[in-house]
């Protein structure tokens, strides 16, 4: 199966959560951002929920598979990052922190060549290197 496309509806769908994030949990009648996480994601495990429902997939079978242990740490993060990430779009402007916040991707592909042992090309070390220096360009003011 081609991922590409859902690379894609993945960037497509996330360039409006910061935007939509900081409209609900930002200015008077704000949201607050723990408010904002739960709802958000309530919806997200309803969805996932009828996706797996259609696709005849179950949770049972997976529970004891050693690999959920790999899950479980990667929810543990993934809490953290979005708690932290909403509280931050409540309180900042959305054009620095979403791309501090896009940094995980530069520090997910360092980690994952020096810890998976993924392949480390000049290519791939001038794309982080740009990658960050975006970043402090965007970021800065």
């Amino acid at each position: 199966m081609n991922y590409l496309p859902y690379a894609l509806a993945a960037l497509l769908a996330y360039s409006f959560v910061p935007i939509l994030m900081r409209e609900g949990t930002a200015g008077t009648g704000a949201v607050p951002s723990n408010v904002a996480v739960l709802v958000s994601n309530g919806l997200l495990i309803l969805i996932a929920l009828g996706v797996m429902a259609v696709q005849g997939e179950s949770v049972g079978p997976h529970l004891r598979k050693s690999e959920m242990l790999y899950v479980l740490g990667g929810g543990l993060f993934l809490a953290v990052g979005i708690l932290s990430y909403y509280r931050a779009l409540s309180l900042g402007p959305v054009s620095v922190v979403t791309p501090v916040f896009g940094m995980f991707l530069v520090l997910s592909s360092v980690v994952s060549i020096a810890l998976l042992g993924e392949s480390f090309t000049l290519r791939k070390a001038a794309g982080i290197a740009l990658a960050v220096v975006a970043v402090v360009l965007v970021a800065g003011d």
